[in-house]
């Protein structure tokens, strides 16, 4: 592996864990900002819709500047919203610092893949993006858990100070080990708006919405849900994460996987089955031993859902994908931000620790019915052709090389999305 793909992957790492980590580390910001914990959880609301915001927009305004120091600006402000986060005082700074971090989020995912597929022959880019997007694996594996547990020992501060320091050696690595990038193609960007004129895109945008918002739902809420009922102590949640971590590494890899042979059918199974486990789960969390085998498989039919998600908006935006893309993880960060919220409503409503994971049934059912209207929309459309016409766009496209770098294989990223042949991105998720 080049030494630049793993300055890339440092880069990945650091953005993958700082997105999660707050999720394990709620209950000790909620008790040392005097904030209740259904407040602490708006910190991963307020991260996701600055994804949201910042996707686009930080693409949108680094599309004439070459491709490395667009890279090397994106992780200087994701250094100065961590190094926020680390001092901040009260609530409104460590959100302040959480929002400046989470707009360079979307943005060094899709121009990293870029790059990474830059960096080596044609015949290789799929590997090279997989490997950039190690570094998001392993925040999910190791980075969070890791985070979380170094939060509970030595203060909530000293993860984000941890996550400066990483994001200070990938900034050095994007510097020192990255080659000179050139800027994007003028005028690409402008040519790919006009994809969003279909409602099929959007209906695929929505169903990642209410899809990856049921995940969030729940997994925002893990921790307390884990203490105040399964009845595990506070050191063990960071155990209870790398669980986690492991099922939605399977879980991403058997998607993609799915999505390779059947796209819309293995949507609808994936969603179903999410509803079934979330359900599930609320039962199952009143005791240690089930609620740990249920949220091993929370995390692997969870994280199955980004591939097929991926893909179907890959699929409905052919000729379109960078965009296409970006658009995505933001959908992706919306549902992280729907579902957080939601949650949070619920228990502060008194409804308890498994309303939560309620509403996150609910979201993948809902989830489950704009895929279904979506499909059948494509039946229509496909029995409606007189003989002669165009099948439309084929569900696994190929399209030109540089088209394509945002989308090329990839089974190991969980935030970040998955392509028509086992995808790249992120999201995001």
């Amino acid at each position: 592996m080049r030494a630049s793909l793993l300055a890339l992957a440092i880069g990945a790492f650091g953005i993958g864990t700082t997105e999660f980590v707050i999720v394990g580390l709620l209950p000790e910001v909620a008790d040392d900002l005097s904030v209740s914990i259904p407040s602490a959880g708006m910190l991963v609301t307020g991260y996701a819709l600055g994804v949201v915001v910042g996707a686009p927009l930080m693409t949108a305004a680094g599309a004439r500047l070459p491709r490395k120091t667009m890279l090397v600006v994106l992780m200087a402000v994701f250094i100065a919203g961590n190094l926020l986060c680390a001092l901040a005082g009260d609530y409104t700074a460590l959100m302040g610092g959480r929002l400046i971090a989470a707009l360079t989020h979307g943005a060094f995912f899709g121009i990293g893949s870029v790059v990474a597929a830059d960096l080596v022959a044609p015949d290789r880019r799929a590997s090279a993006i997989a490997l950039m997007f190690t570094g998001l694996t392993l925040a999910n594996v190791l980075g969070v858990p890791l985070g979380t547990f170094l939060g509970q020992e030595f203060g909530w501060r000293s993860t984000f100070w941890a996550v400066t320091g990483i994001g200070i050696v990938g900034l050095l690595g994007l510097i020192a080990l990255v080659p000179a990038q050139p800027a994007p193609e003028r005028g690409a960007l402008r040519g790919e708006l006009a994809v969003f004129r279909k409602p099929q895109v959007w209906l695929a945008l929505t169903t990642t919405v209410l899809g990856f918002g049921g995940v969030f739902a729940s997994f925002t809420y893990l921790a307390p849900m884990m203490t105040e009922l399964a009845g595990f102590s506070d050191g063990a949640v960071a155990w209870l994460l790398v669980l986690f971590g492991t099922g939605l590494c399977v879980g991403n890899v058997l998607g993609g996987r799915a999505a390779d042979r059947a796209l819309m059918p293995s949507l609808y199974l994936i969603l179903g089955g999410l509803c079934l486990v979330l359900v599930i789960f609320t039962f199952t969390s009143r005791a240690a031993v089930p609620a740990a085998i249920t949220l091993a498989a929370f995390g692997a039919i969870g994280f199955a859902t980004v591939p097929p998600l991926q893909a179907r908006v890959m699929q409905q935006a052919a000729g379109a994908p960078a965009l296409a893309s970006a658009a995505n993880i933001a959908a992706f960060n919306l549902g992280n931000a729907l579902g957080a919220w939601l949650g949070g409503l619920a228990v502060a409503h008194g409804l308890g620790w498994t309303s939560p994971t309620w509403i996150g049934a609910g979201l993948a059912a809902a989830g489950l019915g704009t895929a279904a209207l979506s499909g059948r929309l494509d039946r229509r459309g496909h029995g409606s052709r007189k003989s002669g016409e165009s099948p439309g766009p084929n569900p696994h496209p190929h399209p030109q090389p540089g088209a394509e770098l945002p989308t090329a294989p990839l089974t190991n990223a969980p935030g970040a999305g998955h392509g028509t042949r086992s995808i790249v991105e992120q999201k995001s998720r």
